[in-house]
């Protein structure tokens, strides 16, 4: 009996499957559950199945840079990955997020930059630049990207796993709107990372390629051609401004946005759904 391959589909079924399985049940997996996806195209297509099983809506897209070593094998400088609604919190007054990791698995915190749209992406259109990304735009906030997966080596497989698994998205923690953004240069827009009082890292807008409206013209792009046009009140994720910051159950994070807000979270170990 022939072994399935992930072209002709089936494998890439069994991996959604075994990968949804695992998040669901907070289950950490020492190794990829079945042939490593080669391109970003074989990552995605189990992405889309993953989404398919997944039972909440997407409520955003995360975005995140391939690796200079990987960009000119793979032919992209970003990927994105699904953001489902009932991941995504909400911190504009002070709160303390909760991120629920897999023990095993791989957790980390990154600091973002957030897109809010105010309106649909007009249909049709698969390709977007800086200003058609704009003008979709209604605001933007602070946030943290909580990256998540039930694969500890899950960044160091390579983008084409990375994509297959949802981006390696677990959740979103929006904060505050910064007013007049489009006024604002790069250097205005700084954040440090703190680990359990410890600074782990600085940056901001100007570490983000090209800009944060770069990544969100791939989002558009990307989407779009994949079949997820992005609608009004979707929340896009620029990158990793101040860098991919580990972090364990029982530690917390704090980010600082200078005059923008500080946003908490405490990372708590998953239960995970009854089985």
């Amino acid at each position: 009996m022939q072994t399935p391959t992930i072209d002709d589909g089936s494998a890439g079924a069994a991996i959604a499957h075994r990968l949804v399985a695992a998040r669901r049940g907070a289950r950490a997996l020492p190794d990829y559950p079945g042939p490593l996806p080669a391109t970003l195209d074989q990552g995605y297509a189990i992405q889309d199945r993953a989404i398919g099983q997944w039972p909440q809506p997407i409520a955003g897209w995360k975005v995140g840079r391939v690796p200079p070593a990987w960009e000119t094998r793979l032919g992209e400088e970003r990927l994105v990955g699904p953001i489902f609604a009932n991941a995504v919190q909400t911190a504009t007054g002070g709160q303390t997020a909760r991120f629920e990791v897999i023990e095993g698995g791989f957790a980390a915190v990154e600091a973002e930059f957030v897109f809010r749209l105010g309106r649909d992406a007009p249909a049709g259109r698969t390709e977007f630049d800086h200003a058609q990304a704009a003008d979709l735009v209604e605001a933007l906030l602070i946030g943290i990207e909580l990256a998540g997966s039930p694969l500890p080596d899950i960044n160091t497989l390579g983008p084409p796993i990375v994509v297959s698994d949802f981006g390696n998205n677990a959740g979103l923690v929006v904060g505050p709107e910064i007013p007049d953004w489009r006024a604002l240069a790069d250097a205005d827009l700084r954040c440090e990372t703190f680990i359990d009082d410890t600074s782990v890292g600085r940056g901001g807008a100007g570490s983000i390629a090209g800009g944060l409206l770069a990544a969100l013209a791939f989002a558009l792009s990307r989407c779009a051609r994949r079949g997820y046009p992005l609608k009004a009140g979707m929340l896009v994720t620029t990158g990793a401004a101040t860098g991919i910051h580990d972090i364990l159950a029982g530690q917390r994070a704090m980010i600082s946005f200078g005059r923008w807000g500080q946003l908490h979270c405490e990372a708590v170990r998953a239960s995970g759904e009854p089985a």
